[in-house]
C-alpha cells in the first residue's frame, strides 16, 4: 500500500476549506477550523502559495484565500505541489534505475503511472468536497471511532488518506 502524505492530506483539507468561506481566513481561524495544528497550517499555506494555489493577503484584514476555484484546482495539481512530481516508481519517466538490465519490467510502470496521474488529475478539490460531510461517508465512522471515551471529544478534522491495491496510491 503506497500512501500520500499527511502534509498532501492537510493540504486538501485546508484547501477545501478555504474554498468554502467567502472571505479571507487566517492561519489560526484555519487551523481552528479543520483541527490542524497552526503551525502545519502555516506551513502548508506556505508551500500552497509558492505553487499559486492560494493567495495570502497581509494587513489587518490579511489571511489566505484560493487563487482559484476548488473546480480549477486537481488532487494531482496539490499532490504535486506539496510531494513533488506523483511517480510510483524511481524509474518511471525516464528516472534512475540500479537493477535497470536484470529488472524486467523497464518502462512499463509508465503506463501505469500516466493511468494514476491522469485519474487524480480528473478529480477537483470541488469533487472532493461532497465527500465527508457530516453524516455522508466514511469519514463520520472514523471521527466517532477516535472518540476519545474519557472526554467524548472526537479525534481531529484531518483523517489519514490511503489508496490501497497493487500498485494503487501515489
Amino acid at each position: 500500500m503506497l500512501k500520500l502524505s499527511k502534509l498532501t492530506d492537510y493540504a486538501v483539507v485546508a484547501l477545501v476549506r478555504l474554498g468554502q468561506q467567502d472571505d479571507v481566513m487566517t492561519s489560526p481561524s484555519l487551523s481552528q477550523a479543520t483541527g490542524i495544528p497552526e503551525p502545519t497550517v502555516a506551513k502548508v499555506l506556505k508551500i500552497l502559495a509558492a505553487h499559486d494555489l492560494v493567495v495570502s493577503l497581509r494587513g489587518a484584514r490579511g489571511g489566505y484565500r484560493l487563487a482559484r476555484p476548488l473546480n480549477d484546482i486537481s488532487v494531482a495539481r496539490v499532490i504535486t505541489a506539496v510531494d513533488g512530481p506523483i511517480s510510483l516508481t524511481a524509474c518511471v519517466d525516464g528516472g534512475g534505475c540500479d537493477t535497470r538490465s536484470l529488472c524486467g519490467v523497464c518502462g512499463q510502470w509508465d503506463a501505469v503511472n500516466d493511468a494514476i496521474r491522469g485519474a487524480l488529475s480528473s478529480i477537483s478539490l470541488a469533487d472532493m468536497q461532497g465527500h465527508g460531510q457530516r453524516g455522508h461517508g466514511p469519514c463520520e465512522q472514523e471521527h466517532d471511532d477516535r472518540r476519545d471515551h474519557r472526554t467524548g471529544a472526537t479525534g481531529g478534522g484531518v483523517h489519514e488518506t490511503s489508496v490501497a491495491g497493487p500498485a494503487a496510491a501515489v
